[in-house]
C-alpha cells in the first residue's frame, strides 16, 4: 500500500511499524497514567489544604479509622513523660545537625499520645542540656496529627536504635515496648508555639505535596509525538534510498 505525500511516497514496513506502534501505545499510556495521577494528586492536595485550614479539634481517644485524622489540626492537654523521651531522625537547620524530640503525653482520659515536640540541635539532644524545656504539670499542645501505625522503612533508612532511644522510622509496637506505654496510632507534631528556653523548635511538619505529574505527562506525550515524526521520516528516507 502506498500513500502519496506530494512528490514523495511512503510505504510502511511491517516490523518497524509494529515496533513503533507498540512504543507509541506505551508512551501514550504512560502520559494518560500521569494525567490520572495529576487529578488524584490535585484532589489529595485540596483535601489536605482543607484539613489544615480548619480550626484545631480535640484529638479523641478512639476513632473508627485513624487514617481519617491524617493532617488534621488537633489540640489536647495532659502531662509529658519527659523520662520516656525519645529522639527521631537526623536533620539539619542552618547547617546544624539535630533530631526531633518525641515525648509521650498522658492525658486525663488515660490515653497516651506520642508528641513530636520539634527539633533540637545534636548538642542539646540530651535532656540535661535543656532542662528548662522539660515542662512539668498539665500542658496544652496544638499540632498536626499524623497516622503512624503502618510506617515502612525506605531503602536507605538506618535501623532504629531503641537502646539509644533513637528512631529513624516509626515502629509503634517497638516504641511502646521501649517506653512501656500503649500509644494511640497517631503522632501529634507540635506547631510553632515557642517552648521554654527556645527548644525544641516546633512547626516542622512538611505539608507540601510534590506535584510534577503535568510535566511528566507532557514529556510522555511529547516523546510519543517525536516517535511518530521519526517513524514518518524514517519511512520517507527508506523510500528515497530505494529509488
Amino acid at each position: 500500500m502506498a500513500v502519496s505525500a506530494g512528490a514523495r511516497r511512503f510505504r510502511p514496513q511491517l516490523w518497524p511499524t509494529l515496533a513503533a506502534l507498540a512504543a507509541f501505545l506505551v508512551l501514550v499510556g504512560l502520559g494518560t497514567w500521569q494525567v490520572e495521577r495529576l487529578q488524584w494528586k490535585e484532589s489529595l492536595i485540596a483535601e489536605r489544604q482543607a484539613r489544615l485550614a480548619a480550626p484545631p479539634e480535640p484529638l479523641p481517644s478512639d476513632a473508627e479509622d485513624w487514617r481519617t485524622w491524617e493532617f488534621r489540626r488537633v489540640q489536647m492537654s495532659g502531662a509529658f513523660r519527659h523520662d520516656l523521651e525519645q529522639l527521631f531522625g537526623a536533620s539539619a537547620i542552618d547547617g546544624q545537625l539535630g533530631h526531633h524530640v518525641l515525648t509521650p503525653m498522658l492525658r486525663g482520659d488515660g490515653a497516651a499520645v506520642l508528641v513530636d515536640r520539634g527539633w533540637v540541635p545534636a548538642d542539646k539532644a540530651h535532656p540535661a542540656a535543656r532542662r528548662e524545656s522539660q515542662i512539668g504539670g498539665p500542658v496544652e499542645v496544638t499540632g498536626i496529627a499524623r497516622y503512624r501505625a503502618d510506617g515502612e522503612p525506605g531503602w536507605f533508612t538506618p535501623d532504629n536504635q531503641p537502646q539509644a532511644r533513637l528512631w529513624f522510622r516509626y515502629d509503634l509496637p517497638a516504641i511502646e515496648e521501649a517506653i512501656g506505654l500503649e500509644l494511640l496510632p497517631v503522632v501529634v507534631e507540635a506547631d510553632a508555639s515557642a517552648n521554654a528556653g527556645g527548644l525544641p523548635i516546633g512547626g516542622r511538619t512538611r505539608v507540601e505535596l510534590p506535584n510534577n505529574h503535568l510535566q511528566y505527562a507532557i514529556t510522555w506525550y511529547g516523546l510519543a509525538a517525536v516517535l511518530v515524526a521519526m517513524y514518518l521520516g524514517f519511512g520517507m528516507q527508506r523510500h528515497e534510498e530505494r529509488r
